[in-house]
């Protein structure tokens, strides 16, 4: 099934989203073909190399009814993500990888569009900034959906969707260290 979208797999910064990621079966690989990307295009620097890694992370996104599979999807991910980089359990990039997932695999609903707490569903926009530095914008999941029938042919085919979409939060630009102490906790 990956192989139909084998170009967007294998491109660092394309978004992927679950809307039943259970324990992580698609989203997986869809990491694991991020950081065969990331290795070929930044072998000759671990510091790119470990920045692009986690911008492969930061670009998938999985909404699960259930806490323990959605607590286990976080659980896989960030063991490939740790095993791909040998990072040990005291390395930035791993306290940085268990923020992201946390912000990035939701308990919720994709048909209601509601977290476990009935509040609407907010995924986390994640950019690499490059020198190091990552740029956060929080959005409410019904609003990205709404941003799909923008484009050509409709009515507001001649404005873009961040003149009409705005952030329910945005972050000012961090570091790998800062990523933990920016991101609001969830369960």
């Amino acid at each position: 099934m990956l192989d139909l979208v084998k170009q967007e797999t294998e491109r660092i910064d394309s978004r992927f989203l679950e809307p039943a990621c259970g324990s992580g079966n698609f989203l997986v690989p869809v990491l694991k073909r991020k950081l065969e990307a990331v290795d070929k295009r930044y072998k000759s620097s671990e510091f790119e190399r470990v920045h692009h890694a986690l911008l492969g992370l930061m670009c998938i996104y999985g909404v699960e009814l259930l806490a323990d599979n959605a607590a286990e999807c976080r659980l896989n991910l960030l063991k490939v993500f740790q095993e791909h980089l040998r990072l040990d359990q005291t390395a930035l990039a791993l306290a940085a990888a268990q923020e992201v997932l946390k912000a990035n695999i939701v308990q919720g609903d994709a048909l209601s569009l509601k977290d476990h707490e009935g509040e609407p569903i907010v995924f986390a926009e994640w950019s690499y900034l490059g020198k190091g530095r990552f740029n956060r914008r929080d959005f409410k999941y019904d609003e990205l959906l709404q941003m799909s029938s923008f484009g050509e042919g409709t009515l507001f085919e001649s404005m873009r969707p961040d003149e009409i979409f705005a952030p329910v939060k945005d972050y000012p630009a961090m570091k790998i260290e800062d990523i933990p102490n920016n991101v609001p906790p969830s369960s």
